[in-house]
Order: structure tokens, then sequence, then C-alpha cells
């Protein structure tokens, strides 16, 4: 019921959103999703964020703004104490009771749906258009993506598709792998290469008997998971790594999280540093 009611709410506040709202230009914004934060920011409307979450940090500017957590842990206390006009995200991070809680409080959601490939990217920064203005911003931000897709495109034209495991790593305790139906699992195939664990969504603990069964041929890491484990001499130790190609040949990739992840306006640049990284 609570699933329903959220989506009712969502679905409310979309077609409020398509219907052409504007906002004024004292309009002050909550972002929860660090892509929405860098799409707002590239709409020109960095100046409205007063809050983000933990995520927000690309430009460099937005690590300035006060933090609200993880869309997984927000609190409604936190976001009402900053006393925005509006809250946005995407629709899929937002729990039914911190949307009823907002709603209660008299605050905005614009919420939106994100679809983790190129086309996903260019609507979703059209829909931020369409609901905060910025159609010229949005038009320079699609094309400056269209051609950095096309140049990651010339990058990843290889008869071989190498096998990439990725690896979400919080110390050598906290070690997971994505699958299917996951961002990693997209950009890896933007990059040309192909995931080296499929059969199962999301993500699932990593165990030693599937990762040599995997034998990938590359490991990427997020640089911070990386750096939890104490750098490759960490990742080497733990059990089953120096049994694969990847571990044999040394062959550990590591990237900026938000960058890799977000299928945000710097989706060309994620696709084109790991098709190099991949060589």
């Amino acid at each position: 019921m609570k699933r329903i009611i959220l989506a009712i709410i969502l679905a409310v506040f979309t077609l409020n959103a398509k219907a052409g709202d504007r906002l004024s230009v004292n309009t002050k914004i909550v972002s929860l999703n660090g892509t929405v934060s860098e799409i707002l920011v590239g709409l020109g409307l960095e100046n409205n964020i007063i809050g983000t979450d933990v995520t927000s940090n690309y430009p460099e500017s937005l690590k300035s703004k006060p933090k609200i957590g993880h869309y997984r842990n927000i609190s409604a206390e936190g976001i009402i104490a900053l006393q925005p006009d509006v809250v946005t995200g995407l629709s899929t991070e937002i729990k039914p009771e911190l949307a009823a809680q907002l709603k209660s409080a008299g605050i905005k959601l614009v919420m939106f749906t994100q679809d983790f490939s190129p086309d996903g990217t260019r609507k979703l920064i059209k829909d931020m258009s369409a609901a905060f203005g910025g159609q010229q911003q949005a038009a320079v931000l699609i094309k400056k993506l269209d051609t950095d897709l096309a140049a990651a495109n010339k990058l990843n034209k290889t008869a071989t598709k190498p096998k990439v495991l990725f690896i979400y790593a919080r110390g050598a305790g906290t070690m997971m792998v994505s699958g299917d139906n996951t961002p990693l699992n997209k950009i890896i195939q933007l990059a040309g290469g192909q995931n080296a664990v499929t059969g199962f969504n999301d993500y699932k603990p990593l165990t030693s008997e599937a990762l040599v069964a995997a034998n990938p041929d590359a490991i990427l890491l997020f640089s911070s998971g990386m750096e939890s484990l104490g750098g490759a001499t960490g990742l080497l130790n733990v059990q089953g790594i120096n049994q694969t190609n990847a571990g044999k040949n040394k062959k550990f990739i590591t990237m900026e999280g938000e960058l890799l992840t977000g299928f945000g306006p710097r989706l060309g640049q994620a696709i084109a540093e790991l098709s190099q990284k991949l060589k």
C-alpha cells in the first residue's frame, strides 16, 4: 500500500513538472542524488541548491553545500531544517515514509526516473529542464554529451571483449559483485567489455569460488573501495584474486564512483576513461 501511495504522489509531481512549472529565482532546492545535482548545476541552478546528499560531489563546488546523508538513510528532519521549497531526486531512491513526511511539511517533490543508457541520460536532462527551466543550458549539455559519446565510441571498437568484474568494497569484510541490471553492467558493456558474472540481478556477496570460476581479465573498483582494501596489495590478499587472469596480470582498474555509475552529463567521459583502462 505504501508503494502505491508513493507512486501516486510521484505521478502527481511528475505531471506538475511536465506541465511547465517554473521556479522563481529564489526557489530553494534540496537534491537527493549526485547526478541530479550535477544536472541542476549544468542548468544554471547551483545558487538555488541549499543542500544535497553525500554523493553530490561534482562539480567541486557542491562539496561545500550542507549534506543531509545518503538516500538510504536520509531523515525528513534534516531536510525540513534547511527549509527548502523543492526536494528533487530519483523516484527509485526515495522511501515512501520520507515522501509522505515531506509532503505533510508542505515541501514540493519533483522526482525523476533514470534509465542507465545514453538515451536515458539525454531524457533525464530534458525532463529536468522541463521541470526547472534552462532549455538552452540543457541543449548545451546534450551537445557536449553527444560529442563525448562519439569520441568514446571510437575507443572501444575491439575484436575482443575483456571480462570485467566489478567489486564493491568497504574493506575486506564487505565485498559485493555487480550482476545484471546494474549501472556497472551497463557501463562495462558501453566501454567495450563484458560483465564477468551474470545470471543474477543487482549485487551479491563475493565468494572465492565464484571469483575463480568467473576468471575476469580485469577487476574494477571504486577508488574509495580500493583504498579501503589497502591498495593493490590488499586486493591480492583477497582469497581467489591471485588465481584469476586479472590477479596474475595485476589488471586492477579504479575510477571515481560518481563518474563511473552516475550516467549523467559526463557519461561519455566515463566510457572513454574505462575503455582506455581496459586496453
